[in-house]
Order: structure tokens, then sequence, then C-alpha cells
């Protein structure tokens, strides 16, 4: 088993500033909450899944200024398909991350791939969203966090009959139909054509 590790937030921000990110610090969720609903006021927004973002409270926060899409809240009238597309299409697209390295590598796991999807390409903003428990010291030890901490815990949550949700201890790399880890994404850079922001908040959220 990989060591945890200690990485350190303040070396993070610097890193990921060198990269080409625009970088905001806070010290609690709700400050992060306020400071995002005020930043993408009027905008159409477009959500991945996220146990974070859920947490923040951010969903209902951004509701009451603009139209949101989450595929975990279905208007009457409309499908998830819709829904997924749309928040495809949105004009800002906000996400947690799997595991963020200090050295500034992003990672993120998906089995539908429209999280992974928006992430890359297809907005005027992206808003990379990471609580401290997510930073890990380097890139194998992000990566190893997004496959072995990370999507257990969201196969469990999901309810999937996967060897990881059950014994919830690691990646087993399994040929389950009801695997969630589907594909892979690493930002080394932010992408071309887009403007991203990551926030760092300094208490734990989501997995």
């Amino acid at each position: 088993m990989m060591p945890a590790g200690k990485a350190d937030f303040t070396a993070a921000a610097e890193n990921l500033r060198k990269r080409g990110y625009a970088v905001t610090c806070f010290d609690t969720a709700k400050e992060a909450a306020e400071y995002l609903a005020d930043a993408v006021r009027g905008k159409t927004v477009g959500f991945g899944g996220s146990v974070t973002l859920d947490e923040m409270g951010l969903y209902e926060l951004l509701s009451q200024r603009n139209a949101v899409y989450w595929h975990r809240v279905i208007p009457e009238g409309r499908t998830r398909r819709e829904i997924i597309s749309a928040a495809n299409s949105a004009q800002v697209y906000f996400s947690s991350v799997n595991g963020l390295a200090e050295t500034g590598e992003i990672i993120n796991i998906d089995g539908r791939g429209n999280r992974v999807s928006s992430i890359l390409y297809g907005h005027e903003k992206v808003y990379l969203v990471a609580g401290e428990n997510k930073l890990a010291p380097d890139y194998d030890s992000a990566l190893y966090r997004a496959r072995n901490v990370a999507s257990p815990k969201n196969a469990k949550r999901l309810g999937r009959k996967t060897p990881c949700a059950v014994k919830g201890d690691r990646c087993y790399d399994c040929d389950s139909p009801e695997r969630i880890c589907c594909g892979l994404s690493v930002l080394w850079r932010p992408p071309e054509g887009a403007e991203f922001e990551v926030v760092l908040i300094g208490e734990p959220l989501g997995y």
C-alpha cells in the first residue's frame, strides 16, 4: 500500500498557478460557496457528479440566481440525458476532483464520461473544487488516491456490486459490469479555450 504522505496546501496553490490555473483558497466551504455564487451570477451552470458540491449546498445556492443543470435533480418533464446534455453545454461547469497533486496534476475518474469530458472541453469557465482531503504529495500518490480511496467510496455510495464497494479497501481493477472506473483524465495544464479556476478549501469535503 502506498503511504499517504503529507502535502502542502500553500505549495499546491503555488504550483497550480505556475501551471496556468487561477487559484482561490478558503478556510471553509461556506466561504467558498458564497464566493462562487457571486462569481457566476446570471450564468448557466452545469454540475458533474460530486459529493463535495453536494456537501457545500452549492446547487441550492446557485439555483437562486442561475439556471443550474445537474443530473441528480431532474425537473418534471425532462430526462436525465437532457439534463446531462444541458450541463455539458452550460457557460460554466463545476466539478470536484478525485486526486490533486501538490505538484499540480489534477486527476478524475468517471463512469459515464460526462464529467471528465466537460472538464476538458465545452465551457467558458471550469471550476474545480477540492477540500484538503483530496490533496496528495505527488502525481503517483494522487492517482493512487483517486483509484483506491475515492473510487471505492463512490462505488459503495452508488450501491454498486463491485469488489471495491463490497470490501471498501482498494481498487481491484475488476471487470464487473457495474464498474464505475471507466475513464481517467489527468490535467497537466488547463486545456486551451476556457478559463480554469481551482478552488481549494481548508477542510475535508467529499471522497
